[in-house]
C-alpha cells in the first residue's frame, strides 16, 4: 500500500524488442537479456525506483515472463510478495490497456495515487537527475496534470517520436528541472524533419515515461478511449489470484483495442505538460544505440563477450561469453551479433531495419525469429544441443530448490546424466539421489519428477528418444508453479 506522498512505479515489461534480434526475441526480450554488461535492464529499472519516496512497484508482464520477472524482483531486493503486484496480461495489447488496468488497480485504493509509468527496457545513467525530474513532475501531477517526460535531443534521431514544446526549454535542466507546456506529439520523423526539429531547439525526444494521478488518467481514458476503460474494468472484475500474481479476465482484456497510451489518450489532449530529462537516457531500441552506450576502443569499435576486433572501425561486435567465437576483420560501420543459433551482420546505418529481417524470418517459418536458444522456466532453463530423427539432446539447469512438475510423456523416453550438483529423481514409486557421472532412464508413459535439493545449481544432460519430441507432449499431475 502506497503512502499518501509516495509515487507508485508501474513497470511495463511485455515488449519484444525485435530490433535487437538475435539477442532479444519474443520468447526472451531485451529487458531480461544480456544487452549490456552487468544487470538486466529490468533489474536496473526496479532498483532505480527502490528509493525514498517510491512505493513497491506494480509490474505488468505476460504469462511466459511472470517467473522471470518475479526472480528479477527478488534479485533486485524486492520480494514478489512485497511488490505492489505482478499483473499477468492475458495477451499483449500495447501500453494503452496496460496503463489503464494499472490505474484501475491503484484507483481502487486511492484515486489520488501518483503512478509513474516506466518501460522496463530503458537505460538511465544519471539516476539522481532522473529522480529530480520525477520530483518536478510530481508537483504538476498532484495539481491534476498528465505529465510526460522528454529527453533533450543530441542528434537528428529518426527512430524516436518527438515532443514539440510551446517554447525552448532553456539551456539545461539544472538541479531543478521545470515542467514545460507542450503542443503536440510528433511521429518518428524522416531525416530532414529530424534535423529541422533539432535545429529549432524546442523539441524533445518522447521517452515513453509518464506521471499522473490514477484518477486523472482514468478520466482521460473515459473521455478519449472509453472502450479501453470498459474492457479493463471488466477484466479487473473477472480477475483471479495465481500464486503471487494477478490474472485479469482474458476475454475481457482481449476485447480492448491494442493501442499505445500515446495514441489512445496523450495525443488527443491537444497538448500537455512535459518535463525535460537530462539523465543519460537511452531506450536501447536498436543496435546502433547499444553501440553508442558501449565502451569502445580507439577506433570506435565495441566488442563484447567472445568477440575479437582486428582492424575494425566504428563497429559493434557481440557474442556470448561461452561462444561462438566472433572475429571481425577490417569492418567499418558494421554490426555483427552472433548467438549459438543465429548471426546478424548489417551496416550500422541500417540498424532500424533489423525488425524487417525478423519479419522475413517469420514468413519463412524460421523458429529462430522468435524462439530463444535457451528456454527459461520457473525452475531454471534448458537449451537444445542437438536434434535429429527420433532423438533430441538438451542441457538442463535446475536452480537450488527448483522442482519440475510431476509429469509423463506419451511419445518419448528420457535418459538423464547428471554432470554437476545432485538431483532428486522420482520415477514411478522409485525416489533416489543422483550425483555427477550418474544416470537414470525414464520409460515412455512413466510418471517422473526432477528436483534440486542442494544449494548449488544442478546441471544435467537429457537425451530424448521417440517419434515425437515436442514440448506439448507433457501431462502434468502436480506443479508447484501452478502451470496449466
Amino acid at each position: 500500500m502506497a503512502g499518501p506522498s509516495e509515487i507508485v512505479p508501474v513497470i511495463l515489461c511485455g515488449g519484444s524488442g525485435t530490433r535487437l534480434w538475435p539477442v532479444s526475441r519474443r520468447s526472451y526480450p531485451k529487458q531480461f537479456g544480456p544487452i549490456l554488461d552487468g544487470d538486466t535492464l529490468f533489474a536496473r529499472t526496479v532498483r532505480r525506483v527502490a528509493a525514498p519516496g517510491y512505493a513497491p512497484p506494480l509490474v505488468l508482464t505476460t504469462s511466459e515472463f511472470r517467473f522471470i520477472a518475479a526472480d528479477e524482483l527478488e534479485a533486485a531486493g524486492v520480494e514478489p510478495e512485497q511488490a505492489g503486484r505482478i499483473v499477468i496480461e492475458p495477451e499483449m495489447r500495447n501500453t494503452g490497456p496496460a496503463v489503464c488496468l494499472g490505474a484501475l488497480m491503484l484507483a481502487a485504493r486511492d484515486p489520488r495515487a501518483l503512478m509513474l509509468v516506466l518501460p522496463a527496457d530503458h537505460l538511465i545513467r544519471d539516476e539522481a537527475a532522473f529522480h529530480r525530474a520525477v520530483a518536478a513532475g510530481a508537483a504538476a501531477a498532484r495539481a491534476g496534470q498528465l505529465v510526460t517526460f522528454g529527453v533533450r535531443p543530441t542528434r537528428a534521431e529518426t527512430g524516436y517520436g518527438w515532443l514539440e514544446l510551446a517554447g525552448p526549454p532553456g539551456a539545461g535542466a539544472g538541479p531543478d528541472p521545470e515542467p514545460h507546456p507542450f503542443l503536440r506529439f510528433v511521429e518518428k520523423p524522416d531525416r530532414a524533419r529530424a534535423e529541422a526539429m533539432l535545429e529549432a531547439g524546442r523539441h524533445l525526444w518522447n521517452a515513453g515515461i509518464f506521471l499522473f494521478r490514477a484518477g486523472d488518467i482514468l478520466a482521460a481514458f473515459d473521455a478519449h478511449a472509453p472502450e479501453i476503460l470498459a474492457a479493463c474494468r471488466r477484466a479487473l472484475a473477472q480477475g483471479r489470484e495465481d500464486l503471487c500474481f494477478f490474472r485479469p479476465g482474458a476475454a475481457a482484456y482481449g476485447a480492448s483495442p491494442a493501442i499505445s497510451l500515446d495514441y489512445a489518450v496523450m495525443e488527443r489532449l491537444g497538448g500537455g505538460t512535459a518535463v525535460p530529462l537530462d539523465c543519460g537516457w537511452n531506450d536501447l531500441g536498436a543496435w546502433d544505440t547499444v553501440w553508442r552506450e558501449s565502451p569502445r576502443d580507439a577506433q570506435g569499435t565495441a566488442a563484447r563477450g567472445a568477440a575479437l576486433s582486428i582492424g575494425c572501425r566504428d563497429s559493434l561486435l557481440v557474442a556470448p561469453e561461452d561462444g561462438p567465437r566472433l572475429v571481425g576483420l577490417g569492418l567499418e560501420g558494421m554490426i555483427a551479433v552472433a548467438m549459438r543459433d543465429a548471426v546478424l551482420v548489417a551496416p550500422m546505418a541500417r540498424a532500424q531495419e533489423v525488425r524487417d529481417a525478423v519479419e522475413a524470418l517469420k514468413r519463412a517459418g524460421a523458429e529462430e525469429a522468435e524462439e530463444y536458444p535457451r528456454c527459461h522456466r520457473p525452475w531454471g532453463w534448458y537449451e537444445v544441443l542437438a536434434r535429429g530423427p527420433g532423438f533430441q539432446v538438451k542441457r538442463i539447469m535446475v536452480r537450488p530448490g527448483g522442482r519440475l512438475s510431476l509429469q509423463s510423456h506419451v511419445h518419448r523416453a528420457e535418459h538423464w546424466v547428471v554432470v554437476a550438483g545432485t538431483a532428486r529423481v522420482s520415477i514411478g514409486e522409485d525416489v533416489r539421489a543422483i550425483g555427477p557421472d550418474r544416470s537414470c532412464y525414464v520409460p515412455i508413459g512413466e510418471r517422473h519428477r526432477l528436483e534440486n535439493p542442494g544449494e548449488a545449481e544442478l546441471h544435467l544432460i537429457e537425451v530424448q528418444s521417440g517419434f515425437y519430441l515436442g514440448e506439448d507432449d507433457i501431462t502434468r499431475y502436480d506443479d508447484v508453479y501452478a502451470r496449466e
